[in-house]
């Protein structure tokens, strides 16, 4: 005898709008309810591993990996991702630092660079990197993405 799976309708707050996803597949990660369901392109698919970073958003205001959580979980929840942050200085920052290269990660770092400084204003190249340590970029090295992170904090 097979299995019966039941797709499941979402209803989620994705950057401050109420938002419905219906007939989703239980399985389906966060990233591609994201991505695929509602359109919103801007966390990257790079490892689905939850090693890279690049799918980094905000659950009920926590730093999580899209990757890594179910899109079931969002259900009654508050999902923030790179275009709801605001982050202007952060994504000024790193195009004035020459922090953004091909652009796979940078989403991903904005939004960490973002949430760490809403914990730190001014953070020290220690907790920068560790802030950071989520997040792969295999273009920039990580000079001018720290020096960007500082200078979205002095902004």
């Amino acid at each position: 005898m097979s299995a019966v799976v039941l797709d499941v309708r979402i209803e989620t707050t994705i950057n401050g709008e109420p938002r419905v996803a219906e007939d989703v597949w239980p399985g389906e990660s966060l990233l591609y309810v994201l991505r695929e369901r509602f359109g919103l392109y801007g966390s990257k698919n790079a490892c689905e591993q939850g090693e890279c970073g690049s799918c980094s958003v905000y659950l009920d205001g926590a730093l999580v990996c899209a990757c890594l959580v179910l899109g079931g979980q969002a259900g009654g929840r508050s999902v923030t991702t790179v275009e709801g942050v605001d982050a202007d200085a952060v994504q000024k920052a790193f195009v004035e630092a020459g922090a953004v290269q091909c652009g796979f990660c940078t989403p991903g770092l904005v939004v960490a660079a973002h949430e760490l400084l809403q914990r730190v204003p001014h953070p020290t190249d220690g907790e920068i990197r560790e802030a950071l340590a989520g997040n792969v970029c295999r273009c920039t090295g990580y000079g001018t993405i720290i020096a960007a992170v500082h200078m979205a904090a002095g902004r």
